[in-house]
Parts: C-alpha cells; sequence; structure tokens
C-alpha cells in the first residue's frame, strides 16, 4: 500500500447506524451503501447512492480515508489517491 492516508488512518470503532444521516436529514431514504469517515466518524452514503454523502464529506473537509460499514466489508477507501486499501 503506497498511500500514506491509508496506513496512518488506524482503526476506528465500526459505526453501527444503518441509515445515512444527511439523507435522512433532507427526507432521502434511496441511499445504497454506508461508508464512515475514519478522521471524524461521520457516516455518509456511497457514490451509487443518489446524494453522494461520503464524497461531499470529503470535498467539505478534506477527510481522506473512510471505510465502508456493510456487514462483512472492512475495506477503506482514500479519495485523496483514489486508493483502496
Amino acid at each position: 500500500m503506497s498511500c500514506p492516508h491509508l496506513t496512518g488512518a488506524g482503526d476506528a470503532e465500526p459505526a453501527t447506524t444503518t441509515e445515512c444521516p444527511d439523507c435522512v436529514a433532507v427526507g432521502n431514504r434511496d441511499w445504497v451503501h454506508l461508508r464512515a469517515c475514519l478522521s471524524c466518524g461521520h457516516v455518509g452514503c456511497c457514490d451509487s447512492s443518489p446524494y453522494q454523502h461520503a464524497s461531499q464529506h470529503f470535498r467539505s473537509t478534506g477527510h481522506p480515508v473512510m471505510r465502508s460499514i456493510e456487514p462483512g466489508e472492512s475495506w477503506r477507501w482514500c479519495f485523496a489517491d483514489e486508493e483502496i486499501g
């Protein structure tokens, strides 16, 4: 793994929500998969979802690494370097 963001992200406690809070706030229930920011714990929906809240969170905060919080998944994604880990 060559991405310093992924190697330095650590292991945050997995989020336990089953909803995208940002989608709920705008009345949308059509999120696909959920992702958690490893910098602050913010949960957002994936890019297959209409609002792409995980990507929006990266663009607004610069927090580079998120992880899947889907059952059975533990992979991470670095938005800054576009690398999976």
